[in-house]
């Protein structure tokens, strides 16, 4: 089946839809024809998106607050209706060294990119199981998700453990026997236009300078950056097909094939020259 013969007519639901990616994946879901319920913590930006849609719902939502987060579910049931695809997206990104973190920045990380996947899975998911209709779950890992980059570390920890998360939930649903109608994917995006870059952390104390030239050599990539469209489309073919790892770019895959040449080989961590 096609993207749209998959998804057509269902409920998504994605967190961090207000820019980026997330913004993405709710016009695509919206061309494929489903009922879209932007949640992010932008009320502006999820309100002006869902006026440019037209039949979406706008939920501000703090995935950092689990309540929030089952509460956002409960209306979508009564509300909207059985979810189809949950789109587990916000995230913040985090520069400078390990050491030079501050705590609150740290905790940031954690609580949006790691527990706010945890509280999506948590809060939607017992639902979706009850139900013996097909559905989706999305959870935004990165190719930080299978990368070592330096002065990224809160990051791509974060990444990492999405990716470790994804995988494991996918044997949790076939232990529990729900593997036949739940699909869990493990999104990968390479480069993808956003303000990710502009909303990242920094660092207070300590090497400042070193933050700011890894967030500028970060802006330089981006100007050559996914149009979030295309990227959507893209994961939403994958996701049709019944691919497991969905990438955006050539490049993930092929970072995925030097990460898995590292583990195999036993290599360091080593920097790579551009």
């Amino acid at each position: 089946m096609n993207a749209r013969e998959t998804f057509s007519g269902g409920v998504a639901v994605i967190t961090g839809a207000g820019a980026g990616i997330g913004a993405g994946l709710a016009r695509y879901a919206h061309r494929l024809g489903m009922s879209v319920v932007l949640a992010d913590t932008d009320a502006d930006a999820i309100a002006a998106l869902r006026d440019e849609l037209g039949t979406a719902v706008a939920a501000v939502c703090d995935v950092r607050d689990p309540d929030a987060v089952q509460d956002l579910a409960d209306r979508t049931y009564r509300d909207v209706g059985p979810v189809r695809l949950l789109v587990n997206n916000a995230g913040v990104e985090q520069f400078g060294y390990l050491w030079d973190t501050p705590l609150d920045n740290w905790r940031r990380i954690v609580d949006i990119n790691i527990s706010g996947v945890f509280h999506g899975v948590r809060a939607f998911l017992p639902a979706m199981m009850a139900s013996d209709e097909q559905a989706w779950v999305w959870n935004l890992s990165s190719v930080g998700g299978v990368t070592a980059i330096p002065l990224q570390s809160p990051y791509i920890m974060s990444k990492h453990a999405v990716l470790a998360l994804t995988e494991c939930l996918r044997l949790d649903i076939e232990a529990a026997g729900h593997g036949h109608h739940i699909h869990v994917q493990a999104v990968l995006p390479g480069a993808v236009v956003s303000n990710i870059f502009e909303s990242a952390g920094g660092v207070d104390d300590g090497d400042t300078g070193a933050a700011e030239a890894q967030r500028a050599a970060m802006l330089d990539i981006k100007a050559a950056a996914m149009d979030p469209l295309a990227a959507a489309e893209t994961l939403f073919d994958q996701a049709a097909a019944g691919r497991f790892y969905l990438v955006t770019q050539e490049s993930v895959t092929e970072a995925m094939m030097r990460r898995a040449e590292v583990l195999a080989t036993q290599s360091p961590p080593a920097r790579r020259q551009t």
